[in-house]
């Protein structure tokens, strides 16, 4: 293969450097890369199918569920397809619009994905803890607003990191060592003062992270007092079974958000590869086991997928009622 320039001749663009240190591997990295993500459109997608076809499906869980599944197809989509380009055709160059773009969109799906988190931790705490009035609390219309609610959250935080990016100068060298467009790495490579920058971006990760958590553990705090006050060991069991989904997909979206937060500012002896590794995992691997998770923990969701697989599987079949 030809050497590649690494030094931008258009003044406007950027080069995506990849994974510096492993280049000879990029082709072996982008098996798991690519498999990856075909499975986790095509599970996100079925979640959204069978939702949207099944009638008794229409409910505030599963409304929830779409929204997870459409920030987990765009938060993958907003890097892995560039991720891929670059290892199978070394389509490295990026212009500056297209990085601030791809950066605004990747943090913007982040920060509704968490939110939306947030929101389903406050369905379960209503379904344990005040029953009867779930279906008057949670409606598939309030559920409709606190999306859109969701969305301009995530906007007003995120709009202003490339915005203050926009109007820094960039020195000659425009190489990210990164697949994609990560904030302090281009900040990096500024002539100009990035204090303001900095301190937005650490302030607004703080506030995003730390209040949502903040109302996960709040829910789940009042939860766990609610299930402690039950005398029926089986009660216990059946309540706590259907937060145990919702707790793994936390787990797998907030664990990478703090270890790489951690790792960026006293892991300076870990090597920069495994950053960008451990980053990009974070963009492939919970997209791709969250609706696997909801699909084995949550019954009816799990029967109507069984139901259209099998029909796929059988193109003559007419019905099919899963046992």
């Amino acid at each position: 293969m030809a050497a590649f320039n690494f030094t931008p001749s258009d003044p406007s663009t950027f080069i995506l450097n990849g994974i510096p240190g492993l280049e000879a591997a990029h082709i072996w990295i982008s098996i798991p890369f690519f498999t990856f993500y075909c499975i986790s459109l095509l599970e996100n997608f079925m979640v959204l199918f069978v939702v949207s076809k099944e009638q008794n499906l229409h409910k505030p869980m599963f409304l929830l569920l779409c929204m997870l599944a459409l920030t987990d197809i765009g938060i993958s989509t907003c890097v892995v397809p560039k991720a891929l380009s670059i290892f199978w055709f070394s389509s490295k160059d990026i212009t500056v619009d297209g990085c601030l773009t791809q950066m605004f969109f990747i943090y913007l799906v982040a920060t509704m994905h968490s939110a939306v988190l947030v929101t389903m931790a406050f369905d379960r705490y209503v379904a344990i803890c005040d029953p009867l009035r779930y279906t008057t609390i949670l409606t598939n219309a309030r559920i409709t607003k606190l999306g859109l609610v969701v969305l301009i959250r995530a906007i007003l935080f995120v709009l202003p990191v490339p915005l203050l990016l926009q109007r820094l100068p960039f020195c000659a060298n425009r190489v990210i060592p990164h697949t994609y467009c990560e904030p302090i790495a281009v900040m990096k490579m500024s002539c100009g003062d990035t204090t303001v920058n900095r301190i937005y971006g650490l302030v607004a990760t703080f506030v995003v992270i730390m209040l949502d958590l903040t109302f996960i553990g709040l829910s789940y705090g009042l939860i766990l007092r609610a299930v402690l006050r039950i005398s029926s060991i089986k009660a216990h069991q059946k309540a706590l079974n259907t937060c145990t989904a919702h707790i793994c997909v936390m787990l797998m979206f907030y664990t990478p958000i703090l270890f790489s937060a951690l790792t960026h500012r006293f892991g300076q002896d870990i090597a920069s590869y495994v950053h960008i590794l451990l980053a990009n995992l974070y963009f492939l691997v919970p997209p791709m086991l969250n609706p696997l998770i909801y699909g084995v923990k949550t019954k009816e969701l799990r029967d109507k997928v069984g139901k259209y697989t099998c029909r796929m599987r059988l193109p003559g079949a007419t019905d099919f009622k899963p046992a």
